[in-house]
């Protein structure tokens, strides 16, 4: 009966001499002060050309001949913007880069859709649903992500050719979903793989199939592993430039093949704040789509490593 009391007295006693334990660490240690001085350096490293290429953008080509590229604009003029979307000249075109933008819309949305769809039941049935030559299969898909795009440039644009897509948005598009089909299969069967198999037991004890285990239970938790592969594949495929000047037509060209025909054009005067303004358009989608889902994007990387 007396242990109880003293046990509470010396609680008591411990509370009223002050907090135990290990001392906090000081903010402003040396281990700190590299830490943040490596990351300040590296952030500075990768933002100070946006700067520039933003302030160049918002000069006029007077304030630029000047030579102070690090200098903020002396007066703001987005005529620089406008030209660049609307009329800067790629040889005998001076639509700017307008129409590149739409052709890259209509490559990149089909082409994510119809990857991501694929390469998630792919993964789903590899993770799931364990057939004959499942392993094969999957070893041929990783092998295909690590082939270099140039090795099948010259076999594709022959396929292209005899089924008659070469020179199309849709042959780009079929290009983009089968170059994306090896990493996003991968990626849907790691995370698929990391959920509790009970899940698929139970629905099998119950009776739902295929279809209706992937629709029902697989893919309402897969949201964080779908915007991964949207963000990587709408990065991949917007950014692409390769596969956009091979296997298109000057009319159908994406954004990335608009932007180089202008920077590199070698008529009139060379300008450097259109070319600036062209750059950042863009990029800019790629970024946004970045910046709206980045959250999801690491927490899907992390689910999809936890096993495979």
């Amino acid at each position: 009966m007396q242990a109880r009391p003293a046990a509470a007295a010396g609680a008591l006693v411990a509370t009223l001499s002050g907090p135990s334990g290990a001392k906090p660490k000081r903010r402003l240690s040396g281990r700190n002060i590299m830490i943040y001085g490596t990351l300040f350096v590296a952030a500075a490293y990768y933002l100070l050309p946006l700067y520039v290429m933003v302030v160049t953008s918002l000069k006029g080509m007077p304030e630029i001949r000047l030579g102070n590229i690090f200098s903020p604009p002396l007066e703001i003029t987005f005529e620089p913007w406008v030209k660049a979307w609307s009329s800067a000249c790629t040889g005998l075109n001076c639509d700017g880069l307008s129409r590149g933008f739409w052709n890259s819309v209509r490559i990149t949305i089909p082409s994510t859709i119809i990857s991501i769809m694929i390469a998630s039941i792919n993964g789903y049935a590899l993770s799931n649903w364990r057939f004959k030559g499942a392993d094969f299969f999957f070893t041929i898909l990783i092998v295909g992500a690590f082939i270099p795009y140039q090795v099948m440039i010259y076999p594709i644009v022959i396929v292209l050719r005899e089924i008659g897509l070469y020179g199309s948005l849709s042959g780009l598009v079929i290009v983009h979903t089968i170059f994306g089909m090896p990493i996003l299969t991968l990626l849907f069967r790691n995370y698929f793989a990391s959920l509790p198999e009970e899940l698929f037991k139970a629905a099998r004890i119950d009776g739902a199939g295929f279809w209706a285990i992937y629709f029902r239970i697989m893919l309402p938790m897969a949201l964080p592993i779908f915007v991964v592969a949207m963000i990587l594949q709408i990065t991949g495929i917007w950014n692409d430039f390769l596969f956009g000047v091979v296997f298109t037509r000057p009319e159908y060209y994406p954004m990335t093949v608009q932007l180089n025909n202008i920077v590199n054009s070698v008529q009139g005067v060379k300008e450097y704040n259109v070319n600036m303004a062209a750059t950042i358009l863009t990029g800019a989608v790629p970024l946004l789509v970045y910046f709206i889902s980045g959250r999801l994007f690491v927490r899907g990387i992390a689910a999809g490593a936890v096993k495979g």
